[in-house]
């Protein structure tokens, strides 16, 4: 009995020893990897166009400024249409009604408010794949001033409705270009570039051309340029040997 636990003592400790003695072999040893990141990148023009307006009536009547609105909302419709936008692009949102008020106070203390009368507001909102066209309206669209509509037009925005297959060919560049770093880091080591251990994709930027954009981590979509850059990064870590 003493023979046999000596035995699996003995054989305990020489076990105990090989693993203790390979991980300090592997510890002293790491694999050798190269860790690269790559960029891709690509210039593109916009091909869907957003453009927002509004414009607005007042009256102490209600019903005297919705048809006041209802006016202009024809007027804003003929304009538009005779610049050669499709009537069916054209998306007038519900009314806004607001009551006007103005505060009144005595010796600095509010008591009150005096009724001024109901503003209207009418928006409207156009999609369009004919970027040219509604650039050009946007631009001119003070015209309406002429025929007594106060017509306030946001910036529009721009958007690329090609982005998926553009987003796909960009993570080829970045995935090669990192490849070829890994390549030349690995030549220049005197060693070989061995199999691809992990590939990991950054974050997706879209910035305008030559804006001087700062690039965001949570990744920056720009909708006011017609013009942009994409962008992305790919980080591929491979074996050498």
């Amino acid at each position: 009995m003493k023979h046999i636990s000596a035995f699996i003592f003995g054989a305990a400790i020489i076990i105990a020893a090989y693993f203790l003695g390979n991980a300090y072999i592997q510890r002293a040893n790491p694999p050798q990897m190269i860790s690269v990141t790559g960029l891709g990148n690509e210039n593109f023009t916009s091909d869907l166009i957003v453009w927002e307006g509004q414009f607005s009536t007042n009256s102490t009547i209600l019903k005297t400024a919705f048809d006041q609105l209802n006016l202009d909302k024809e007027i804003v419709r003929q304009y538009l249409t005779s610049k050669g936008i499709d009537a069916n692009s054209i998306i007038f949102n519900s009314v806004q009604t607001t009551e006007l008020r103005d505060n009144q106070y005595e010796n600095g203390n509010y008591v009150g408010n005096i009724f001024r009368g109901y503003q209207l507001i009418q928006t409207l909102k156009i999609e369009s794949e004919d970027v040219a066209l509604i650039e050009g309206v946007s631009r001119e669209i003070t015209e309406l001033l002429n025929k007594g509509v106060q017509f306030n037009s946001s910036p529009p925005r721009y958007y690329y409705t090609k982005l998926a297959d553009l987003k796909i060919e960009m993570i080829s560049k970045a995935t090669e270009d990192a490849r070829i770093r890994a390549e030349k880091i690995a030549e220049n080591a005197g060693s070989n570039l061995g199999d691809l251990v992990s590939a990991n994709m950054g974050v997706f930027q879209i910035t305008g051309q030559n804006s001087g954009e700062d690039y965001s981590w949570g990744g920056a979509y720009n909708t006011s340029s017609k013009n942009k850059t994409a962008s992305i990064t790919m980080r591929l870590e491979y074996k050498v040997k």
